[in-house]
């Protein structure tokens, strides 16, 4: 997998947060966007996001942390 950009240190940190504790971050984060933008993340309460949906790692955001040492 190519990484068409760098991520932020808060994209990172919210992907971590999701790989460990998914219910903390806020819908309102404004990481979360950026992250689906990459295919990093995806909404999994609904085919489209909304304020109550909830989100997860792809096979991709997973890739991306285990690269890092980290999943």
């Amino acid at each position: 997998m190519i990484m068409p950009r760098l991520l932020s240190p808060h994209e990172l940190a919210t992907l971590l947060i999701l790989l460990h504790s998914p219910a903390q971050v806020a819908n309102t984060n404004p990481n979360l966007e950026a992250l689906r933008a990459e295919r990093l993340i995806e909404a999994v309460s609904m085919t489209a996001p909304s304020p109550s949906s909830e989100y997860r790692l792809t096979e991709q955001g997973n890739a991306v942390l285990r690269r890092l040492g980290v999943a």
